[in-house]
């Protein structure tokens, strides 16, 4: 038999961790999780993006994704010691990708406008959206134990987007928009 979506428990502004326990909707531990899922989400719409014409990126999006699963499980989880499905290894991993992707890219003239083509634009989003998300387990570090490479990766993560973001503008020959402080 299916079961039902809605459980009607939290209906008074609370929702359950993995393992049964009962916390506000607002935890740290939830805001940190949630923004981990709302990341997700826009991951899945830049990987249905027709212009990821890079080798290998359709790839990466859903490696990405699984891995943000694994990042949101894990923070769901009181006392768990380490994520599963998420080592130093994937952080690397994400390093190897950002020099590829790099090596094709000028040197930066100063600090670069968010935007460009439309596929730039939703990396910025994710750009900022990861930014949010590490701040958010931050916060929860204070707390509980974080592992390290929870930040590690998404600390590297923000990296890909903002060098994916630029790779595509001058992949699809958008210009580069800089700062200009004086306007």
């Amino acid at each position: 038999m299916k079961s039902k979506i809605y459980t009607l428990t939290g209906d008074n502004g609370t929702t359950s961790l993995v393992g049964g326990k009962r916390v506000n909707k607002d935890d740290i531990r939830v805001e940190a999780y949630g923004t981990i899922d709302e990341l997700n989400a826009y991951m899945g719409l830049l990987g249905h993006n027709s212009k990821l014409d890079y080798p290998g990126m359709h790839e990466l999006v859903r490696k990405v994704q699984n891995k943000l699963f694994c990042i949101g499980a894990y923070l769901a989880t009181e006392n768990a010691e380490q994520p599963v499905g998420l080592t130093e290894d994937d952080v690397r991993d994400l390093e190897i990708r950002i020099d590829q992707l790099d090596e094709h890219l000028p040197p930066m003239q100063g600090f670069i406008l968010p935007g460009g083509s439309r596929l730039s634009a939703l990396c910025d989003i994710c750009r900022t959206i990861t930014r949010r998300a590490e701040r958010r387990v931050v916060t929860l570090s204070r707390q509980a134990e974080v592992h390290p490479v929870v930040l590690h990766y998404l600390n590297r993560l923000s990296d890909f987007f903002f060098v994916f973001a630029r790779f595509n503008n001058i992949h699809n020959q958008f210009e580069e928009i800089y700062w200009n402080k004086d306007c």
